[in-house]
């Protein structure tokens, strides 16, 4: 029931990631950085302290009560994904929803699930799954081959953008993809994938702030809210600097008070989109706190995410015009990597 549970949270996660773009997509008029900067405070600074008094109240104590070198740690960890969520944005931008979310979630995926594992063979740390344990039992080999079929479905739906690539003019792509740049693309959204995947580091760092909350007496369901704050206060760090420093450059600050773009609108939909992004840390703090942070949680969740994205770039047409054998390949892809999750259920069921 528990891992049942767990899967849900994951999914609900995953499909809140997936969708959090579409709000950013109806602001008009505004440069990048302008909404990408208010998406960015509400996700990381306004929502994440309100989840956490709602949830663990007293959340405060907890983190003032940690030792400095735990916050330090896990503040850096969410610094450096920080930095894969600013070229996530990137990437989108130049691959689209569909493509963009396959190669930067699936390396996310690959390389959260598996560094933890071989960290834990490294440095051996009590009730921690090691790289060596996965292999020598059957759930972990199950598990492991997962991630192995995610891989493939990466490198599936790469070989779909690819085809595009060749098929479509110019013109044609940017009717879907304004910017769609598929060298450029490729290069941020690898850096990306591996980056965002320090999010997942930040948690193990940061698991002490979820089990005082327990020790506490909170609800373990909630517990990870607590360490998603300090999380979050990296990203946020990352993020506000970049984004004032191109709005400074860019003279873009001046959208906050263009009369001329809808102003009240694309304040909402940038602050919806970070509201949307910010479920996907609250769910799946939930589902981890069910399955575990183990390769199964991280992969699950990130495909969830590259399904949900890759159903949004489908409905919004970025695939109309390719070849039969191009749309074959990018479904083909999908389902590869639905096959991974598949995988990964029954690995960490067994």
């Amino acid at each position: 029931m528990q891992a049942l549970l767990g899967v849900l949270f994951h999914s609900l996660g995953g499909v809140a990631a997936g969708s959090f773009y579409m709000p950013y997509n109806k602001v008009k008029g505004w440069a990048w950085e302008s909404y990408w900067m208010v998406g960015g405070l509400m996700s990381w600074l306004v929502v994440p302290p309100i989840a956490a008094w709602l949830t663990v109240p007293g959340f405060t104590e907890i983190i003032a009560d940690a030792s400095g070198s735990l916050l330090f740690f896990t503040y850096v960890m969410g610094l450096l994904w920080g930095v894969g969520g600013l070229s996530y944005g990137l990437g989108i931008r130049y691959l689209g929803m569909s493509l963009g979310n396959s190669v930067v979630l699936g390396f996310c995926a690959a390389f959260g699930a598996l560094v933890p594992p071989i960290y834990y063979n490294l440095v051996p740390s009590e009730g921690k799954v090691t790289f060596t344990e996965m292999l020598a039992s059957t759930g972990g080999q199950v598990v492991l081959l997962g991630v192995v079929v995610c891989i493939l479905g990466i490198a599936v739906c790469g070989k779909a953008g690819m085809l595009k690539e060749k098929q479509l003019s110019d013109a044609e792509k940017k009717k879907t993809v304004v910017e769609f740049n598929l060298v450029k693309g490729l290069v941020v959204a690898i850096l990306s994938g591996i980056l965002s995947a320090f999010f997942n580091f930040g948690i193990e760092s940061g698991k002490p702030l979820a089990e005082a909350a327990i020790a506490a007496g909170h609800d373990s369901l909630f517990a990870n809210n607590v360490t998603f704050v300090v999380i979050l206060w990296g990203g946020l760090t990352t993020n506000l600097v970049w984004t004032i420093l191109l709005s400074l450059k860019n003279k873009s600050y001046t959208d906050f008070v263009n009369t001329d773009s809808p102003i009240a609108k694309n304040m909402a939909f940038a602050a919806l989109a970070g509201f949307i992004w910010f479920l996907q840390f609250f769910f799946y703090g939930m589902g981890e706190s069910k399955l575990g942070n183990g390769a199964s949680s991280w992969i699950l969740h990130m495909s969830t995410i590259i399904l949900t994205a890759n159903l949004w770039g489908i409905y919004r047409k970025e695939w109309k015009g390719v070849a039969k054998k191009t749309k074959m390949t990018i479904i083909a892809g999908i389902g590869v990597i639905l096959l991974s999750v598949v995988l990964v259920g029954i690995g960490n069921s067994i």
